[in-house]
C-alpha cells in the first residue's frame, strides 16, 4: 500500500480495481501533483474520491452551486470538520490562494479532493490560475506541496481543463474517466440471473451503479417483471428517472441551447444518423451543426463513429442508454405516461423499444463482446479495432450496415485494410438461420472488394438463439461463430 493509506480498499466498493490501484499510487507520492477526474451523473466517482480520501486521511470537500463567497466559507467549514476545531474556529478565507495555501499546509501532502469542481469555476474562473500557480510554486519551494484532485460531472468543463493554452495544462499526472460499468459487469452489480433480463436492464439504464440506489435495488426477475419494473421506475412520471435526460443536459454548462441539442440527441436516438440527416431535420445546413454535435460529443452524449474503411463517413450514435430510452420510448408519447395512462402507452411504445433501444443497444454489446471478451481463436487474430462497415450491396437500395467489423493487427495487405472476422447482431425475437449467414457471406464477398476480407471469420449474434439447421452447418465450418446470450455473457 501506499505512503499514505491508512486503510485498505473499501469492501463496499465494487470493481473499480484499475481506478483504485492508479489513485492509490497517486495517493501515495510526496511530490507536487494534481488527478482530474470525471464522469457522467451516477457513475460512482464522489464515492469512490471520498473513500480515497478516507483510507489516506486525506481532505474531501464536494461543492455546491453557490456564489464565490458563500463558497470559500463552504470550504472552510469542510477545513475546520477536517482539523477537529470548533465551529467558531472556521477559518475565514478571503480568496482562493489563501484557501488552497491553508488546505495544503493542513493535509500536509494527502490527498486534497474538490469533488464537483466546475461549480466553484462557474463563480470563480480565476481557480485554476489559482492552482497553477501553487503548483509551480510547490515545485520550487515556495508553496507547500500537495496533491490536489479535481473531480465533476460537467464533462464539457472537466476535458477542457487540460487542453490547449488552459491554465493545468501539462500539470495533471492523472486524466481519469470513470465510465459506467459495462453490461457483464453491471449484470453482477445488480444480481441479475437471466440474462435475457439483464440485457433489458442494461439497454434501458446502461451500467451508472447509481441507478440501482434509485431503484432501491430492485430489478426484475424475470421476463414477466420487466413491464412492471418500468412502470415503476423509468415509466413512473413522479419517479426521478423519468427525467433523467433532462437532468442530463440540464447539468453541462456548455449545452446552452437545451431545444437544439435535445432536437440533435432525440433525432439520433429514433435513427437519423448522419450530419447531413439532422440538417434536414433542423431545417439547417451541414456545416452549421458541427458545433452543436462537437459539444454533446464532449458531454459523451453522442458518439460520431467512424467506418472501418471510409472514415468520411461516420454515424452519430446515442452513447448514454438512458438517454436513447427516454427520446424513443417516453417523449413521442409522454402526454400519456405523464398521465400515468402508462400500460397503454407502453404497448405502443414497446415495438419502439425493439426496434430503436434493445436493437441498437445489443449491436453495441456485440462489438464490446468482440473487443472485450472474444478470444483470438473466435475472432481469427489479434484485433487491432472494432467498429463498423456500410456496404453497399446489390439487395440493400440504401446499403447495409455491418455491425462488427475486426482489423487485424499488423501491416496491410497492398494497402488494404485487412478484416479477420465480420458480425451482424440481430435482437429479434426469432431464431437466427442459415439465411442469415448466407447474406454475411455476401457481404464479405461484397467487402473483399474493397478490403482484404476474403479469409475474414463470420460471426453471428442471435438475442433468440439459432435454428438447428444453422447451428448444425456452423458446427461443420471453422470461420463461422454462433455468438447467444450465454456466451456474451460468459464465454469468449
Amino acid at each position: 500500500m501506499g505512503l499514505f493509506i491508512v486503510e485498505a480498499r473499501p469492501s463496499d466498493l465494487f470493481d473499480r480495481d484499475h481506478e483504485w490501484t492508479e489513485l492509490d499510487r497517486f495517493a501515495s507520492a510526496t511530490r507536487a501533483r494534481i488527478a482530474v477526474v470525471y464522469g457522467r451523473r451516477r457513475q460512482g466517482k464522489s464515492f469512490l474520491l471520498d473513500a480515497l480520501a478516507r483510507a489516506t486521511g486525506g481532505f474531501y470537500h464536494q461543492a455546491i452551486e453557490e456564489e464565490r463567497l458563500p463558497a470559500l466559507e463552504s470550504i472552510g467549514r469542510s477545513a475546520a470538520v477536517y482539523a477537529g476545531v470548533p465551529a467558531w474556529a472556521t477559518p475565514q478565507f478571503s480568496d482562493w490562494a489563501t484557501a488552497f495555501r491553508a488546505l495544503a499546509e493542513q493535509a500536509a501532502g494527502r490527498p486534497i479532493v474538490i469533488d464537483e469542481f466546475p461549480y466553484l469555476t462557474r463563480k470563480s474562473p480565476e481557480l485554476p490560475s489559482v492552482i497553477q500557480a501553487a503548483y509551480d510554486g510547490a515545485k520550487n519551494g515556495r508553496h507547500p506541496s500537495f496533491g490536489l484532485v479535481l473531480c465533476g460531472s460537467a464533462l464539457s468543463v472537466m476535458t477542457e481543463l487540460l487542453t490547449g493554452q488552459k491554465a493545468l495544462r501539462g500539470r495533471a499526472t492523472i486524466d481519469m474517466l470513470i465510465a459506467p460499468f459495462d453490461y457483464r459487469v453491471s449484470r453482477r452489480f445488480w444480481g441479475i440471473d437471466d440474462y435475457e433480463v439483464a440485457l433489458l436492464v442494461n439497454s434501458v439504464l446502461g451500467g451508472p451503479p447509481g441507478y440501482r440506489d434509485l431503484l432501491g435495488g430492485q430489478a426484475p426477475s424475470s421476463q414477466a417483471e420487466f413491464g412492471t419494473w418500468l412502470f415503476t421506475g423509468a415509466l413512473n412520471p413522479s419517479h426521478a428517472l423519468f427525467g433523467e435526460a433532462d437532468y442530463l443536459l440540464a447539468e453541462d454548462p456548455a449545452l446552452v441551447d437545451r431545444s437544439l441539442y435535445q432536437t440533435i440527441v432525440a433525432a439520433v436516438a429514433t435513427g437519423t444518423s448522419t450530419r447531413g440527416g439532422l440538417a434536414g431535420v433542423l431545417g439547417r445546413p451541414s456545416s452549421a451543426l458541427e458545433h452543436p454535435i462537437s459539444q454533446l460529443e464532449r458531454a459523451r452524449m453522442v458518439l460520431r463513429d467512424e467506418d472501418m474503411i471510409r472514415s468520411n463517413r461516420p454515424l452519430l450514435r446515442v452513447a448514454d442508454p438512458i438517454l436513447r430510452f427516454n427520446y424513443a420510448v417516453v417523449r413521442p408519447d409522454r402526454a400519456r405516461f405523464e398521465a400515468r395512462r402508462t400500460a397503454e402507452a407502453w404497448h405502443d411504445a414497446e415495438p419502439r423499444f425493439k426496434s430503436q433501444v434493445l436493437g441498437p443497444h445489443f449491436e453495441s454489446i456485440a462489438r464490446d463482446w468482440t473487443r472485450t471478451y472474444a478470444s483470438t481463436r473466435t475472432i481469427g487474430g489479434h484485433a487491432k479495432r472494432v467498429g463498423f462497415v456500410k456496404v453497399d450491396t446489390a439487395d440493400e437500395a440504401k446499403g447495409y450496415e455491418l455491425d462488427v467489423v475486426v482489423e487485424g493487427a499488423g501491416t496491410r495487405s497492398a494497402g488494404r485494410t485487412r478484416l479477420i472476422a465480420l458480425g451482424e447482431a440481430k435482437a429479434s425475437d426469432r431464431a437466427r438461420t442459415a439465411a442469415d449467414l448466407g447474406r454475411l457471406e455476401r457481404i464479405r464477398g461484397e467487402l473483399a472488394k474493397r478490403a482484404d476480407a476474403g479469409q475474414a471469420k463470420l460471426l453471428l449474434f442471435g438475442r433468440s438463439g439459432f435454428d438447428p439447421d444453422l447451428i448444425a452447418t456452423a458446427s461443420k465450418r471453422a470461420d463461422v461463430e454462433l455468438i447467444d446470450l450465454v456466451r456474451l455473457y460468459e464465454g469468449d
